[in-house]
């Protein structure tokens, strides 16, 4: 059975048609899930940041689908342009200093972290936010783990048994959190899992608020069933995913990636039914993981990247971009080795990283790096 454990990276296997979708956009295709059928908001971006979408995209793309009345397009165009200050963007994670993600081994692949990382280096190269990655793989929110879990090589780690430790050593000013994958055991829904997951996600909640932090919900990826072993899970993962943006209304902080990723995959499917964002119905490759970047940066604020196919063409608004990338993700490795290891956790067979001096330093030539990159006056 696949399941959110060994950070596999699968690659999504090439569209047969000419026709393409955005990652993230809103596809007119069905689904036996209603988020699929769903369209997203009108985008009133897509008139704001044409530019944007000029140096993304010259490829006769589809664009997002607006409501069919002018007038409440024109409507929200109006509200849109009212509550952002004129077209201004607001300031994105004002005032924070460090930004921790916490997740399964979705979390600890890392590219979705990468590409927020690398967001902020080449739009905002003024300001110093270091991002965390301290997923780590096979883990859970909700404490449960299979019978047999790796061949019974290990159960699952739980969360709560290291979290205590990691918001204490890494003092974070927010904390970005992606559970789901695995706490529904990749199982038909129960209530008894599902009440294991929800109180999870409330000690979450209360560990990081004593901790001082903000914190963002991630909902968690989809589950193909087409690719992966658990006939049902699809459906569990569906339910947990409504579940979480139904808590907005008690003013969760919920970034929804599960609805944008049915809908892609749907999309996808009409043309090509062999397409998959995940090649074990389970670990997204790059285009998945662009997605979950994608809507965490919009959810944060930005409004340069709903037309951007991939976190290369996000990066490429930067003349080095492409560059700023590569180094981002060679440091983000340095440091999430090294901080899973000062932290300490429950799961064997992980990388031992560097004693935490050492990597901080060698992250830090790094970022000297990109930082000279990002503000060659030549970018301009």
């Amino acid at each position: 059975m696949a399941t959110a454990d060994d950070g596999q990276r699968a690659q999504p296997k090439k569209m047969t048609s000419n026709v393409k979708s955005r990652p993230g956009s809103c596809p007119h295709a069905a689904s036996s899930h209603p988020r699929a059928q769903e369209q997203t908001r009108p985008c009133f971006f897509q008139i704001h940041f044409a530019l944007a979408d000029a140096l993304f995209t010259l490829r006769g793309m589809k664009r997002r689908g607006f409501l069919p009345s002018i007038i409440l397009a024109c409507c929200v165009v109006f509200a849109g342009c009212a509550t952002s200050g004129g077209g201004k963007q607001r300031t994105m994670l004002p005032g924070a200093k460090r930004v921790l993600f916490l997740g399964d081994s979705i979390t600890h692949s890392g590219q979705y972290v990468d590409a927020v990382d690398a967001y902020f280096f080449t739009r905002f190269p003024g300001r110093r936010i270091e991002f965390l990655n301290l997923g780590l793989p096979s883990e859970t929110v909700s404490g449960l783990s299979e019978p047999g879990h790796a061949d019974g090589k290990f159960p699952r780690p739980d969360l709560h048994e290291r979290l205590e430790r990691v918001l204490a050593k890494t003092r974070p000013d927010v904390v970005i959190a992606c559970y789901g994958m695995n706490d529904g055991i990749y199982l038909p829904f129960a209530d008894e899992r599902f009440a294991r997951f929800t109180n999870g996600l409330m000690r979450l909640r209360e560990r990081v608020a004593v901790a001082g932090a903000k914190l963002i919900h991630v909902t968690p990826p989809i589950f193909d069933e087409a690719k992966g072993k658990g006939p049902g899970y699809g459906e569990t993962l569906d339910r947990y995913a409504d579940w979480m943006v139904a808590q907005r209304a008690a003013n969760w902080n919920v970034v929804d990636v599960h609805g944008p990723m049915h809908r892609y995959l749907a999309q996808r499917r009409q043309t090509d039914t062999n397409f998959a964002l995940a090649g074990d119905g389970v670990h997204p490759g790059e285009t998945g993981h662009w997605i979950i970047a994608q809507q965490i940066l919009r959810h944060l604020g930005a409004r340069d990247v709903s037309h951007a196919e991939s976190a290369t063409a996000m990066v490429r608004v930067h003349l080095h971009g492409e560059q700023i990338l590569k180094l981002v993700q060679q440091r983000q490795r340095i440091l999430k080795d090294a901080w899973l290891t000062a932290t300490g956790h429950e799961r064997p067979g992980m990388n031992k990283g560097l004693p935490l001096t050492e990597a901080e330093q060698r992250a830090h030539d790094l970022e000297e790096q990109v930082r000279k990159l990002a503000t060659d006056p030549a970018s301009k």
